[in-house]
């Protein structure tokens, strides 16, 4: 069961991964911070100092149209925020 589902390619996360030395990735809900920082490490071989979580709720949207009222919702995800030693990097541009 593979617990990293994909990196968080945004602006912020990019310019945290640039200064900060720290990545994101999207994650299985039921991970915790042990089982994530072993995957990490496992994956792209770099070692870890901090790892940081949280859980994305649900959002529910409601739309009024013509042809009545259409409701949605987003997924709920949980989210990890690594920390890596001073040195280590994560090229997660190279298989693209």
């Amino acid at each position: 069961m593979n617990i990293l589902i994909k990196p968080i390619i945004t602006e912020k996360a990019t310019s945290d991964s640039e200064l900060l030395n720290r990545y994101g990735f999207e994650v299985m809900p039921n991970a915790n911070k042990i089982q994530i920082k072993n995957a990490v490490e496992a994956t792209y071989g770099v070692t870890v100092t901090k790892v940081r979580t949280m859980n994305v709720r649900v959002e529910r949207k409601t739309k009024f149209t013509k042809s009545g009222m259409q409701i949605g919702k987003t997924k709920a995800s949980k989210k990890a925020f690594v920390q890596l030693q001073d040195g280590d990097t994560i090229d997660l541009y190279s298989n693209i």
